[in-house]
């Protein structure tokens, strides 16, 4: 197995221990873990880049092992009242409906290669961004204009990259 993809299967390892952490109200201990698994994203990638260990399951588990994290911190913390649920069901829409239109035009046959997009990782940046924030309410007070303002710059770019991602695959499509 490939260092890049071992390191992604203890991204996909750590979520468990992350939901129960959050689940048993230990934010600090689960910003720990968030921080080690978002190490573990930057470091297979790089690690693929850097020695050439790019693979197919590589490529098809790291954006599994990301959406996986990202939801279980996204309806974790909406359950717990730490967001706003109404944006947790905006953010796994999208990923479902990405899921959705990529399932669709495999099955079409139809040739396309999956990039993401400066928004999609504007986006990534921002959902990131509001989880780290909240997990890190159990070491500094977050003034609520922050939030709010992450709070919606997630909504926002979630939104425009979803909107994004669908006018494209419409047009694949077409």
């Amino acid at each position: 197995m490939s260092i890049p993809n071992f390191l992604t299967l203890i991204r996909i390892v750590l979520i468990p221990w992350f939901a129960i952490l959050l689940i048993n109200g230990s934010l600090k201990q689960a910003l720990w873990v968030f921080a080690g698994a978002a190490v573990t994203d930057g470091l297979d990638g790089f690690t693929a880049r850097w020695f050439s260990q790019k693979t197919r399951l590589g490529a098809l588990l790291d954006p599994i092992a990301d959406k996986l994290l990202l939801s279980t911190a996204f309806i974790t913390l909406a359950i717990m009242k730490e967001i706003p649920v109404w944006l947790s069901v905006i953010v796994i829409s999208r990923d479902v409906v990405i899921v959705l239109g990529v399932g669709i035009l495999f099955y079409s046959h139809i040739q396309f290669e999956m990039r993401p997009t400066v928004y999609s990782k504007m986006t990534t940046l921002f959902q990131l961004l509001l989880i780290l924030l909240v997990l890190a309410s159990g070491y500094i007070q977050l003034d609520d204009w922050l939030r709010q303002g992450l709070v919606l710059g997630t909504l926002a770019f979630t939104v425009f990259s979803g909107l994004h991602y669908l006018y494209t695959g419409l047009k694949i499509l077409t």
